[in-house]
């Protein structure tokens, strides 16, 4: 009898997982995957709003190449398609959303603006503008 008994042992181990162990496991997987995500969402989001300001410091910078070899910025209707003519910038710059930086200069004080996620003008939270002008003020504060 004792060899019987161990060889049914070793059957019960050699069966695998059961149906209410592997459903255990995905659920526990489940709550770890969603308790990660509520952590990194926002924070793809700032790092998106992060990364627009950033490009549109990059895009001053290649602003004032563009001045140092023109004498002037650029108007309004080149936009800074002049600044990729001009080799100051390799290519025509996308923001984190996929839409295109604006450029508007009215004055001789170029203004570069990202609208957000909506791609919209104005907004909040993640729909905010986020502008050349708002970071030179933030800058002085």
């Amino acid at each position: 009898m004792r060899q019987s008994q161990k060889q049914q042992r070793k059957q019960r181990r050699n069966r695998g997982m059961t149906l209410i162990e592997i459903m255990v496991v995905i659920t526990i997987l489940g709550l770890i995957a969603a308790a990660v995500g509520v952590a990194v969402i926002p924070q793809l989001e700032a790092a998106r709003r992060d990364r627009a300001a950033l490009d549109i410091k990059n895009i001053q910078g290649a602003m004032k190449l563009y001045y140092t070899k023109k004498g002037k910025y650029p108007d309004t209707a080149s936009g800074l398609q002049a600044l990729v003519e001009a080799q100051a910038l390799e290519q025509m710059p996308k923001d984190p959303w996929n839409n295109d930086y604006v450029y508007i200069n009215e004055g001789g004080k170029p203004v570069i603006i990202s609208y957000g996620a909506d791609g919209a003008s104005g907004g909040e939270g993640n729909d905010a503008d986020i502008s050349s002008a708002d970071a030179a003020t933030s800058a002085k504060k």
